[in-house]
């Protein structure tokens, strides 16, 4: 698969984070045991593969824009070109050795996702995508699953722990969801969700309380393999509200459906 200059600079730069990480990863098992724990040790992880990415991205594309996971907006003379990071999606996966994490990194132009990067090092899995391009997982072209009643599903999500509110509001989408699907599951990397979404691992996925990092390349991918992605109304702010509803057009509309619905009765 052939891919553009710009993309070109965002692989690159995601392998090398990636990079970064697996060495990190292949430490967490040992610090497990240790007095003062991991927690110091991941923190330094995700600000190394941030440094990374930020590094490698400016160094190519001089004057773009960022927002990320770390350092928030960092302002730049080229305000048509903005870079959405996530260094480390994932992150308690990460921290108790469970090899379910990635980098992420869209670019915004002009207000539109243009190109879009998930790398999972752990498995050595690589998604990309260009708007008008496609959506590739190792340079294998990606569709999003064909199956269009819910009933035949497997439905990602995440699910609001420790300082997330809202649980009594989710536990009731989860029962309806439950109630229509296959099977549930969670995987702790909304960006790995998505890219799932667009490689027809998962038929559809829902969540709240995500920030743009966590959201803005997947969006494209989805798109890019055929799927529809919108906020729980339908609409186009995913990235605003934080909310976001995934799948194929019949079970992006059914599960869209279903999760308006009031809790049913016992």
């Amino acid at each position: 698969m052939p891919r553009s200059a710009i993309l070109n600079v965002m692989v690159q730069a995601a392998m090398k984070a990636g990079r970064s990480l697996a060495r990190d990863f292949g430490e967490v098992q040992n610090l497990q045991v240790s007095l003062k724990g991991p927690g110091d040790f991941v923190s330094q992880a995700d600000h190394r593969a941030e440094e990374i990415l930020h590094n490698e991205l400016s160094r190519a594309r001089p004057g773009y824009a960022f927002l990320m996971e770390e350092r928030g907006v960092v302002s730049g003379e080229d305000d048509q070109h903005r870079w959405i990071v996530d260094p480390l999606d994932g992150t308690t996966n990460f921290l108790h050795g469970l090899p379910i994490f990635s980098i992420s990194i869209g670019l915004e132009r002009q207000g539109q996702i243009v190109a879009g990067v998930i790398y999972n090092p752990a498995m050595d899995e690589l998604y990309t995508a260009e708007r008008g391009g496609g959506a590739f997982m190792n340079d294998r072209r990606l569709r999003v699953a064909s199956r269009t009643k819910l009933t035949d599903t497997v439905i990602g999500t995440g699910v609001p722990h420790l300082g997330r509110g809202h649980h009594g509001n989710y536990l009731i989408e989860l029962r309806n969801v439950m109630a229509e699907v296959s099977g549930v599951r969670r995987l702790g990397s909304a960006a790995l969700d998505l890219a799932y979404v667009a490689a027809g691992r998962m038929d559809g996925f829902w969540e709240h309380a995500l920030s743009p990092w966590d959201m803005a390349a997947g969006i494209l991918m989805i798109r890019e393999a055929g799927g529809f992605v919108s906020d729980p109304a339908g609409g186009a702010g995913m990235l605003e509200s934080g909310s976001i509803v995934a799948g194929n057009e019949a079970i992006h509309r059914a599960l869209l459906k279903t999760l308006k619905k009031p809790l049913a009765p016992r």
